[in-house]
């Protein structure tokens, strides 16, 4: 069986990670699917989808590497467009998607791991990110 759902997320600051993790597993527990897999995807160029550990001094972390790579200000041509050239260079090294495994209706993580769509560019409102959830 194959479901298609979607969740929303308003980001309140240009930089923003939200956990996504406890609103994936409600989507799995209502389509009623064991076992299978389900794909996580951002419909935005300037969002990301992640895993990793959900920790304040990493997500600082992040944070800081991101902007240390690519600065904001660097005469990137795109900002000649809408000024967030920055935010589309960032996610290139996130990436818009993540695959997880689904054991006993519910995310099969690490004791560690969990979901995060990552906001490059807000805030904004009613970022859509699209879940397939695929199995039995």
């Amino acid at each position: 069986m194959i479901v298609k759902d979607r969740l929303y997320i308003n980001s309140i600051n240009r930089f923003q990670i939200v956990d996504i993790t406890p609103y994936i597993n409600e989507k799995i527990k209502k389509s009623q699917i064991y076992s299978g897999i389900i794909n996580v995807f951002t419909k935005h160029t300037t969002s990301a989808i992640i895993i990793n550990e959900n920790e304040k001094g990493l997500q600082t972390d992040i944070f800081n590497i991101l902007y240390d790579l690519i600065p904001d200000g660097n005469r990137y041509s795109h900002d000649m467009i809408d000024h967030n050239a920055g935010s589309h260079l960032r996610s290139l090294f996130l990436g818009p998607s993540e695959t997880i495994p689904i054991y006993e209706g519910s995310l099969d993580l690490g004791r560690w791991q969990s979901v995060f769509f990552i906001e490059l560019d807000g805030p904004r409102s009613r970022r859509q990110v699209d879940l397939t959830i695929m199995g039995d």
